[in-house]
């Protein structure tokens, strides 16, 4: 059981327990004992967002690793991805990041990636949380590099995979945070005519009424400024939300349905979240899906266990596994408009192709999560709720995995608001009960 580490690394409010100084430290330390014992000499890549906090923080935990004996080579702000390309190409150790995605910037977090570039496996966070229990006096004096290279490598990476953007006028929303200055550089050098929106961070601005969970803006922008489509980012870079001409919000599930078909592929890896109007278009287009966790990590292993090669998630998390290892809101972008060049139309015309079903999702924040996802009468409400739609909808609730908010989703073909509004009303007296 996993005390400190979530869905995507460690996160919670930079400065408050876990995440203090003196916490990220010894993290630091535990993660270069646990380094040590997968390389003599282990390598970190370490990267950050455009957070306040995330300088301090990426300095205690360069503390904790150096003090290990581990070479640190410092990114800069980079996109999360970006960390993890670079952590596989340049044969490091190890790579971690100091973001916390789409939230708040008061909040503030730390992933590891393997050499393979793929985030830590459960039983590698449960290892570094074993060693946070132990002592680790100084085993070595490590050094620090400052790899300039980084944002140019990750750059050529992404052109390599760029179709032809001449012609194109593109909104870009980098929600002032990771993708800020490599976002328009990659579509500028693409060709695209390039409008670029909130992408003037100032540590605390990062994802305030903009980026993947506030796209409503970049909506307005497209249509007010009669651009093609508009892409937004979270703070982090790992996933992208589209807006098509008309202003209208294409998302993961939009994405999977239209790759999948440009791509060839047999199979599609989404999650319980994934809408059933997709489950049901892709299979009558003969294409299996299947339904994965929340997380993008555990798309990947459903990835690798059915042997297929696209997956993704409703909120822009969309991962490519015959180029990449994560989800990266850039490549996606990439894929999308390689994917229209393939297909023809635009995505006005492909938002219009995928018929989804009514989704209500309420976030409901609660002091206790693992009490009232367990509750027994939360469960018989869900049991009464599924019998109520007649196999014509779904529900899911489910703690988030990285803030203290119990997730409801309803689908249906009607009613999804209300018996939404339901569930939620009961997840609230059940946290105060």
């Amino acid at each position: 059981m996993r005390r400190y580490f979530g869905t995507d690394g460690v996160r919670g409010e930079a400065g408050k327990p876990p995440l203090t100084p003196e916490f990220v430290l010894r993290l630091g330390q535990a993660a270069g004992a646990y380094f040590r014992r997968e390389a003599e000499r282990p390598v970190v890549l370490l990267a950050k967002d455009t957070r306040e906090s995330s300088d301090l923080l990426e300095a205690a935990l360069a503390a904790g690793l150096l003090s290990q004996g581990v070479r640190v080579e410092h990114l800069g702000v980079l996109p999360t991805p970006g960390v993890a390309h670079l952590t596989r190409r340049l044969g490091a150790t190890a790579g971690a990041m100091i973001s916390a995605s789409h939230n708040p910037y008061q909040d503030n977090g730390i992933k590891f990636f393997g050499p393979t570039g793929e985030k830590l496996p459960d039983e590698a966070e449960e290892a570094i949380e074993a060693l946070l229990e132990e002592a680790h006096p100084t085993r070595g004096i490590g050094t620090v590099g400052d790899f300039r290279e980084a944002e140019r490598m990750y750059l050529d990476f992404l052109l390599a995979h760029a179709p032809d953007l001449t012609g194109l006028k593109v909104g870009l929303d980098l929600a002032h945070g990771a993708t800020y200055r490599v976002g328009p550089k990659l579509f500028q050098k693409a060709g695209a005519e390039v409008m670029a929106f909130f992408n003037t961070p100032d540590g605390r601005n990062i994802n305030k009424g903009c980026g993947s969970t506030h796209p409503e803006a970049l909506s307005r922008f497209v249509v007010e400024l009669g651009l093609d489509l508009g892409v937004a980012f979270d703070g982090d870079g790992d996933r992208a939300l589209f807006v098509d001409r008309k202003g209208r919000l294409f998302h993961g599930d939009h994405v999977l349905y239209l790759a999948a078909l440009a791509f060839g592929e047999k199979g599609v890896v989404g999650t319980v979240m994934s809408n059933m109007g997709l489950e049901v278009a892709l299979r009558q287009k003969g294409i299996a899906f299947h339904r994965a966790a929340v997380g993008d990590r555990y798309v990947l292993e459903m990835l690798k266990e059915k042997g297929l090669h696209l997956g993704g998630e409703p909120s822009g998390h969309v991962i490519f596994r015959r180029h990449h290892t994560t989800g990266d809101g850039l490549f996606t972008a990439l894929m999308v408009l390689k994917a229209l060049k393939a297909m023809g139309g635009d995505l006005a015309d492909w938002y219009e192709a995928l018929p989804l079903y009514p989704q209500v999702l309420r976030n409901v924040k609660v002091a206790d999560k693992a009490k009232v996802v367990g509750h027994p009468r939360l469960q018989e409400a869900l049991t009464q709720v599924e019998a109520r739609l007649l196999g014509k909808g779904r529900v899911n609730v489910r703690p988030s995995g990285t803030e203290p908010l119990v997730r409801v989703m309803v689908e249906a073909e009607e009613g999804a608001e209300g018996l939404a509004e339901e569930l939620a009303t009961l997840v609230r007296a059940l946290d105060q009960g």
